[in-house]
């Protein structure tokens, strides 16, 4: 059974159907990517999941469970955890207190283990020596980390990532693909939505194309860059 499932989610603004009849999986263990052009209904589908916009139709699954008409927070306990198209951390804030605030939420109040978890999660991106840097302060690529520390540090199942690699150089991109492969492999499900092809090419398992709120093609990356409908749609007519 997929960790993660969308079954069938339309999302209808007034006259404006966002996401049509969307269906995909996302598994244990593996990164799945999920690729459109602007306006297709990626972010609009991540609030579907997370709970900040209900389905018109449709029905979100967590392990078989059905978690569509869940708050937000109930979800986030369950395991699933985001970061933001537009970088969302408290600036005011160091580093360690970004990812104390999730890891306290997790731990149930402040003390030794809440403290130990941040520590960790800093450590696991590799963003430990800047700990008591104040956010507003670091680099686009280093604040990033911190969100996705501050993620992690709620003990997710699942991890949706909007466009991580936005605002990152070449060096800073490749080092974020090798950071989410690793934690791939220690079992997360990781759902990637990203604009850069390439690191989406090479670091995602799978792929879902979304265009006008419907998925046109889904597959391995190499199937995916041979797939005609979707050069038309995203990648160029060209291919990637």
């Amino acid at each position: 059974m997929p960790l993660l499932q969308i079954d069938e989610v339309s999302v209808r603004f007034g006259g404006l159907l966002a996401v049509d009849m969307t269906s995909f999986d996302v598994e244990e263990g593996l990164i799945t990517g999920l690729i459109g052009p602007n306006g297709a209904g990626k972010t609009t589908l991540f609030n579907v999941i997370t709970g900040l916009q209900r389905p018109s139709t449709g029905r979100v699954r967590l392990d078989g469970r059905d978690i569509t008409n869940m708050k937000p927070h109930r979800r986030a306990r369950m395991g699933i955890a985001r970061t933001f198209q537009r970088l969302e951390v408290f600036g005011s804030l160091t580093a360690r207190e970004n990812v104390l605030v999730a890891s306290e939420k997790r731990h149930g109040a402040f003390g030794p283990a809440a403290g130990r978890s941040a520590d960790e999660m800093l450590a696991r991106v590799g963003i430990d020596s800047v700990a008591n840097e104040q956010v507003d302060q670091l680099p686009t690529g280093t604040a990033r980390l911190v969100e996705l520390a501050r993620a992690l540090a709620t003990s997710p199942r699942v991890l949706l990532l909007d466009e991580p690699s936005s605002g990152l150089d070449g060096d800073e991109t490749e080092a974020m693909g090798r950071l989410l492969t690793s934690l791939a492999a220690d079992g997360l499900g990781v759902l990637l939505v990203e604009h850069d092809v390439a690191f989406v090419m090479g670091t995602c398992a799978h792929l879902n194309v979304l265009d006008f709120g419907r998925i046109i093609a889904r597959g391995t990356p190499e199937h995916i860059q041979s797939n005609t409908a979707v050069q038309h749609a995203y990648l160029g007519t060209g291919g990637a």
